[in-house]
């Protein structure tokens, strides 16, 4: 009979004593339990300790919490959060620097934990924070001077304390004092600041912007762009980061009638060279945060485009009107100087005719067809780029169309006002950013007129692929539809440069469209429909788990990997290898490279896969944050991971390709319960997933299949049948 589901079967650790493996009741209230464990120990003041998850987080096990304790779960019996609160407040008070700076490395630590934050608070932790930050300054870029680097910085571990603390919600950003904000302010101003520090500064001022308009004034007083700009110019991901985030949430916090004025000064100082040299087009690969934070200035910087575009033209606006002369001018200028005189009559119907060729919807006052918003008067702003910025290509599609005749002419002014509302849809001008997108465009950052340099274009793409439809004016929203699926086709790629797009563009003519769109439909024919999906679903379970027992059987078999070390010129070698009942990891040193397998026996040292506390990977390795593993190169980084255990031990990994490293880190995973990611596993679930669905759909109606496979033939008697081809 199976036990009920309200009892746990846990493990407890206590300092200096063995585990033990205990029963819970998940009905009893957590102080009765905690009350058991500690009379177990024969400990005194039951109220004085609490329940922590004995992983790399250390949370408190509170009544909220307490249901995500599962089976097999290690706890941990620890001082309580009240407790450990006023322990740390005492100690990060101390007079006894090495009990202060130890004080707030585990300060640091314990608030990323609610439960303690919260106790920590209410002792007026925050304030206390602070006010170490305002007055205790020198002291801690003195002590900086003269302390082990391995202890860290006094100010780091506070600034990283308080962002820890803040991030929980509990305390407003309202309550902090200027001399506070200018502190934090100074140490992003300093030329050479502390890389944790400025980190942590940089991100207190973001938080600050983003949660409080006051605030917002305030830091604004305190930084400029100027200040920020040379922490881009470094080569600190992080701190690249969270400039960005900071000017992001300075552009986002700002007025609308002082973000064109901020847009100017960005502009002034070439944030977008900087950011496309030293962020985008560095060696370094963008993370995601970074992703994100690009993603978000590009967001930004389009909506400042949302005043024009939800601007109506004034048809009795004669500036406005000017600029429709000035594309008129543009179009036909030869054909203006020998038609300048005549009669009022005469000029009205030469303007009409002109503006008809122009492709305007209202041939008499053309300012009509900007009434309509969106897209105003960012249209019109577009069409005057085109004409002055790419004049020849202007003229060109105006007179092209113009020859035409009328029912298959691509409209130039229709066209124009319609893609521009379309490319500010594809952009989602006038939307806030998402908090979870990366879809960034490098090649948008490539250029200061990147919206207007899009739209030319896009404009030069609709007239070919109007050509290509063969299309007439009944046919405008069909042409449309397929520009919006080629620009929304070459942007899926991510181009570098607008040379790029434009390159993706010329691929996907009209005729590319249709083959693809047969193509997809043809696909979703077969496999997108929903008895298929559910039959998908059915079968993908046995796939993962037949991946996961081979993965397995090849920890069972073993590898040798290569020991790295920069004192040996000759490489030495170590095998590992998992033993058949999945329990135990076998592993120890060998003088060569071996030709087979080698024997369990063979191998000392045993490492149980219940101790196996996390896999990490590539930089998160120890062996690849120790002196001098940052010159280690890129392949062996992508090839390193690590298995951590007990408290500080780990076992370290160099896999002899990536194949191997797959195998292994998807089958360390599946040993520790966790889904298997990588590459692999998912290019083996796409085939094997497709095999078999492919299997059971084929018509088998009346098709006897055998139990067993048929038998291998004898060999021939001779093999005169065979005919050499030499």
């Amino acid at each position: 009979m199976p036990p009920p589901a309200d009892i746990l079967k846990v493990a407890i650790e206590w300092p200096g004593s063995f585990p033990k493996l205990m029963e819970i009741d998940q009905k009893k209230p957590l102080s009765a339990i905690i009350k058991e464990v500690c009379e177990g120990w024969n400990l005194p003041g039951p109220e004085n300790y609490a329940l922590q998850n004995a992983d790399a987080t250390n949370f408190y096990i509170t009544e909220k919490n307490r249901n995500n304790i599962k089976n097999g779960s290690i706890l941990r019996l620890t001082t309580s959060a009240a407790q450990m609160a006023l322990q740390l407040h005492e100690r990060i008070q101390s007079s006894s620097m090495d009990i202060k700076l130890d004080g707030l490395k585990d300060l640091a630590n314990s608030s990323r934990d609610i439960t303690f934050a919260q106790e920590f608070i209410n002792l007026d932790g925050i304030s206390l924070l602070t006010q170490m930050v305002e007055s205790g300054t020198e002291r801690y870029q003195k002590l900086q001077k003269i302390m082990k680097p391995c202890f860290g910085d006094l100010l780091s571990f506070t600034l990283t304390a308080f962002v820890e603390l803040m991030d929980h919600g509990i305390v407003s950003w309202d309550t902090f004092s200027v001399a506070f904000i200018k502190k934090i302010a100074s140490y992003v101003c300093k030329s050479a600041m502390d890389t944790a520090v400025l980190q942590r500064s940089l991100a207190i001022l973001e938080s600050m912007v983003l949660n409080s308009q006051d605030l917002y004034q305030k830091v604004a007083q305190e930084i400029t762009i100027g200040q920020l700009i040379p922490h881009l110019q470094g080569t600190d991901q992080d701190i690249q980061t969270y400039t960005v985030a900071v000017i992001n949430a300075l552009f986002l916090k700002a007025p609308e009638e002082k973000r064109q004025e901020m847009a100017h000064i960005l502009a002034q100082k070439q944030l977008r060279s900087i950011i496309l040299s030293n962020v985008i087009r560095s060696n370094k690969p963008i993370n995601d945060e970074m992703a994100h934070q690009l993603y978000v200035h590009q967001v930004l910087t389009f909506n400042l485009l949302e005043d024009r575009m939800m601007t109506k033209m004034d048809p009795q606006d004669q500036a406005q009107r000017d600029i429709i002369f000035e594309l008129r001018r543009i179009a036909f200028d030869v054909e203006c100087e020998s038609n300048n005189s005549g009669s009022i009559e005469k000029r009205k119907s030469m303007y009409t005719r002109d503006y008809k060729k122009l492709g305007f919807i209202n041939h008499v006052n053309p300012a009509v067809d900007f009434t309509q918003i969106p897209p105003g008067m960012l249209a019109l702003d577009n069409m005057l780029y085109f004409a002055r910025h790419h004049q020849d290509a202007y003229i060109r599609i105006v007179l092209e169309n113009s020859s035409r005749e009328d029912k298959h002419e691509c409209p130039f002014g229709r066209s124009s006002i319609e893609l521009t509302k379309m490319l500010c849809e594809i952009l989602k001008v006038g939307e806030l950013p998402s908090e979870n997108c990366h879809d960034f465009h490098p090649m948008f950052f490539t250029h200061d007129r990147s919206f207007e340099e899009f739209f030319c274009i896009c404009i030069q793409l609709l007239n070919k692929t109007w050509k290509e439809m063969r299309a007439t004016s009944e046919d405008f929203n069909k042409v449309m539809q397929v520009v919006k699926e080629q620009i929304t086709r070459a942007l899926t790629i991510k181009p570098n440069s607008l040379d790029q797009f434009k390159s993706r563009l010329q691929n996907l003519s009209y005729t590319e469209i249709l083959k693809l769109r047969q193509s997809e439909r043809m696909n979703q024919e077969d496999f997108q429909s929903r008895p298929i999906l559910e039959l998908r679903e059915k079968i993908q379970p046995e796939i993962m788990e037949l991946i996961k027992q081979q993965r397995l059987n090849r920890l069972c078999e073993g590898t040798c990997f290569r020991k790295i070390s920069s004192r040996r010129r000759q490489d030495k070698f170590w095998y590992c290898r998992l033993s058949p009942n999945h329990k135990v990891l076998h592993y120890g040193d060998l003088e060569e490279s071996p030709q087979g397998e080698v024997p369990h026996d063979s191998l000392q040292d045993k490492l149980p896969v219940a101790d196996i506390k996390a896999v990490v990977t590539g930089k998160d390795c120890p062996h690849m944050k120790e002196k001098g593993a940052l010159k280690q190169n890129k392949e062996v980084l992508e090839l390193a991971f690590s298995v951590l255990y007990e408290s500080d031990e780990y076992l370290n990994f160099i896999a002899p390709d990536k194949h191997e490293y797959c195998v292994w880190t998807d089958g360390l995973n599946a040993l520790l319960g966790k889904e298997m990611t990588s590459e692999f596993t998912r290019s083996d679930l796409d085939t094997l997933l497709n095999m078999e669905m492919k299997l059971r759909l084929l018509d088998l109606e009346n098709i006897q299949i055998p139990e067993v496979p048929p038998p291998i033939p004898k060999e021939p008697s001779n093999y005169d049948f065979v005919y050499d081809c030499n």
